[in-house]
C-alpha cells in the first residue's frame, strides 16, 4: 500500500513538473514568434533583392511568393515582382537533387524575357572547400549567371564547360556546379515554356 502511494506521489511530481516545463516552453514559443517571423521575413526579403534588384518592382515581392505543388516542373515557390502593375520578372525556389552530397536548394530571379538576374543558394550539404564554391561568400562563381539569357535556341550552352557548356566547373568537383547549373537551366526553362501561352496571346 506504502509502495502504491509513493508511486502516485512521485507520478503526480512528475505531472506537475512536466506541466511547467510545457507551460514555460508554450510562454518562450509565444513571447519569440513574432520576432522569429520577423526575422525570417527580413532574411527572405534581402535574398529575393539579392536576385532581384529593388528599383526593378515596386510591391512587396516577399508577400507575392506561393508554392507551385507541381504545377510548373523543378518549381518549389514561385513570387512575382510586378512594376507599374506590370509583371517584370519572376523569383523561384528550385531544387537540384543531383548535388555530390544531395539537394542543392536555389534561388533564381529571372525576366519574363529569359534574362537571368541572379542565382543564389538557400541551402547545401556540398563538401567544403570544394562544393561549397557556389556560396557566394566563398567564391564569385554563382555570379557567373547574372544577365544571361536563356532559351530553347541556347540551351546547349547552360552547362559546365567538361560537357560543352559555357560555365566554369571547379577543380576536381565538376559534380556540384553541373548541378547547379542544370538544373537552373531545367527550371528556367519550365518557367518560360508556361508563360509562352500567355505571351502569344499578347
Amino acid at each position: 500500500m506504502q509502495l502504491v502511494k509513493v508511486s502516485i506521489r512521485y507520478g503526480l511530481l512528475l505531472g506537475f513538473i512536466a506541466l511547467i516545463c510545457t507551460a514555460l516552453s508554450s510562454g518562450v514559443y509565444f513571447l519569440t514568434k513574432d520576432k522569429i517571423d520577423h526575422a525570417v521575413a527580413e532574411q527572405q526579403r534581402k535574398l529575393l533583392q539579392q536576385v532581384i534588384p529593388q528599383n526593378d518592382f515596386d510591391h512587396d515581392l516577399a508577400a507575392s511568393c506561393q508554392p507551385i505543388n507541381g504545377s510548373i516542373a523543378y518549381i518549389d515557390k514561385l513570387c512575382q515582382a510586378e512594376k507599374n502593375g506590370k509583371t517584370v520578372a519572376y523569383a523561384f525556389e528550385t531544387t537540384a537533387p543531383d548535388g555530390y552530397s544531395g539537394n542543392i536548394r536555389l534561388l533564381v530571379g529571372m525576366t519574363v524575357q529569359g534574362e537571368i538576374l541572379g542565382v543564389r543558394v538557400i541551402e547545401h550539404k556540398e563538401t567544403p572547400g570544394l562544393g561549397d564554391k557556389i556560396e557566394t561568400r566563398v567564391s564569385n562563381w554563382i555570379l557567373a549567371f547574372a544577365h544571361r539569357h536563356i532559351s530553347r535556341d541556347n540551351q546547349k550552352d547552360w552547362a559546365v564547360k567538361k560537357d560543352g557548356g559555357k560555365f566554369d566547373q571547379f577543380s576536381g568537383a565538376t559534380i556540384t556546379p553541373r548541378a547547379v547549373v542544370n538544373q537552373v537551366k531545367r527550371a528556367s526553362l519550365s518557367l518560360l515554356d508556361s508563360m509562352q501561352p500567355q505571351n502569344t496571346r499578347g
